[in-house]
């Protein structure tokens, strides 16, 4: 049987970093019940209810590394600001 790895590390106020066995898998921006995810397999909006484990998620964009990468840049910057 494989085993998974998953950690998610907060990095500021609405903004995770998800990692998992080959290294950083996404990027996580939003509050509690919606938000914006962008990594290797692409860029999903996902919007929920909390607390009742319903919630919905649609792929936005093709996966690559470059909007993972644009958006670690942007995230930095933001820390940086606060």
């Amino acid at each position: 049987m494989p085993f998974r790895f998953q950690k998610r590390i907060r990095l500021a106020k609405g903004v995770s970093l998800n990692i998992g066995k080959k290294g950083v898998s996404s990027i996580r921006l939003g509050k509690r019940g919606a938000g914006v995810s962008t990594g290797r397999r692409g860029t999903r909006v996902v919007a929920g209810v909390p607390g009742t484990g319903m919630s919905a998620n649609k792929k936005v964009g093709a996966g690559c590394l470059l909007p993972l990468a644009v958006l670690v840049l942007v995230t930095s910057a933001v820390i940086v600001a606060l």
